[in-house]
């Protein structure tokens, strides 16, 4: 293989000062859905588009050992969680999370849970001048999949768990202090949860035994040793976290009803709370709502692009990749390109409507097989979750009250200025 021209610019910083818009803006300026660039002192290239999913995804090609940052790791992931796995080892953790959370009975369970803790929270909300959307249903969905994992969680303890959940993926991906906050919380969480496994396992400590503490627990790695204590509670951070992580897309939920209002009334007449036929949707949300979930994912910020590491020599349309190479998969920018997507920076549930949503075509939570590759197991549980609480977010009485709703790209993770305020709040009758 020719060896390519290796850029001699890093371009860390950019990255930082740009966020979300740094690698599209790159690859608006190429000739086509490749880019040669570096970034932390390595070589690397960044692909976009549903071909290059596939071939991101292909561990003959990319693979992650070795590839995943340490301040992702100490933040987001943990050390030694499913992401940093390759091969068979890869698949038969991944086979731990697959069993939990693609499981309809139990993705149907959680979202009952969660809409229940919803519903208590809105009365409290009413009672209030003003709440901010954003930390409410951190706590919401925080409390809710711990009672679903079997995790015990006092009252007094919600707001703490909730906020180091969210400490978690607010600061991966960022030097200062919300870095710093990140690691901290996920050290006190790991330690949270350790004994709790240790507690399983000896027996001093009784859970479901189909709960995700339980499964985790007992589960054996491929060469059939038990996870450590500590790994253990990697991954059942990996659970908690992602699924608390949805408080992202709650807000930019309340931000779409907000700029464009015409989806508060499809979503209502699709439940019936506007005297219209339910079609089958109830508080869970219908087919509308689930367009809405999708538009969501594909429209708002969340991860920008991801990456691994290229495993041998490679070329991906005629351009060589040596190996060693960081390869990176454009998330963002393939959710808002015109060659996918009709008009891409305009909000329409309705481009959902009426199609199968491709696997590799729509990546919020990135691309390739959940059952084999590196996607998120957890994509139901986001779908299902952001469609019941679109409903009642559509169904929810207040106002909006002045404030900044900007959603700056620089940010990584990006969300609301203001975190979506909301005031006047009364709960729907019945």
């Amino acid at each position: 293989m020719d060896s390519p021209r290796r850029p001699f610019l890093d371009h860390s910083l950019p990255l930082l000062a740009r966020g979300y818009a740094w690698l599209p803006d790159r690859m608006r300026r190429t000739s086509g859905p490749f880019l040669r660039t570096r970034l932390t002192g390595r070589h690397a290239v960044a692909l976009r588009g549903p071909e290059a999913v596939r071939f991101v995804y292909d561990e003959h090609h990319v693979r992650r050992h070795g590839a995943v940052p340490e301040p992702v790791r100490s933040t987001l992931f943990g050390h030694g969680a499913v992401h940093t796995l390759d091969g068979q080892a890869h698949r038969v953790r991944k086979a731990l999370f697959l069993s939990l959370l693609t499981d309809p009975d139990g993705v149907a369970e959680l979202v009952g849970r969660t809409t229940a803790a919803w519903d208590e929270a809105a009365e409290r909300w009413a009672r209030q001048p003003r709440v901010v959307l954003f930390d409410e249903a951190s706590r919401v969905i925080a409390r809710a999949v711990c009672e679903w994992t079997g995790v015990p969680l006092g009252g007094s303890e919600t707001d703490a768990v909730a906020a180091d959940l969210v400490a978690m993926v607010d600061g991966f991906a960022t030097p200062g202090p919300r870095h710093w906050r990140a690691r901290a919380a996920r050290r006190r969480r790991e330690k949270w949860l350790a004994p709790l496994v240790a507690g399983v396992r000896d027996g001093s400590v009784r859970v479901p035994a189909d709960s995700a503490v339980a499964v985790v627990a007992r589960h054996r790695d491929v060469d059939g040793s038990e996870l450590d204590a500590r790994t253990a509670a990697v991954e059942l951070l990996n659970i908690l976290r992602p699924t608390t992580a949805v408080c992202w897309f709650v807000a930019f939920a309340a931000h779409a009803l907000h700029r464009w209002p015409e989806n508060r009334g499809r979503l209502l007449a699709e439940s019936g709370q506007d005297g219209g036929p339910t079609g089958g949707a109830g508080n869970s949300g219908g087919p509308y709502a689930e367009a809405f979930a999708h538009e969501v994912r594909r429209f708002y910020p969340f991860a920008p692009f991801i990456g691994g590491r290229a495993v041998a020599d490679l070329t991906w349309r005629g351009e060589p990749v040596p190996a060693g190479a960081l390869v990176l998969l454009d998330l963002y920018g393939q959710n808002h390109d015109a060659a996918l997507w009709e008009d891409p920076y305009s909000f329409d549930p309705r481009r959902f409507l009426g199609r199968t949503v491709e696997r590799d075509e729509l990546v919020p939570q990135g691309g390739g097989s959940a059952e084999v590759n590196h996607r998120c197991p957890g994509e139901d549980i986001t779908v299902a979750l952001l469609r019941a609480l679109s409903v009642r977010l559509a169904r929810l009485e207040y106002r909006v009250p002045e404030q900044d709703l900007s959603i700056p790209l620089r940010r990584v993770p990006a969300r609301p200025r203001s975190g979506f305020v909301i005031a006047g709040v009364r709960p729907p009758a019945g």
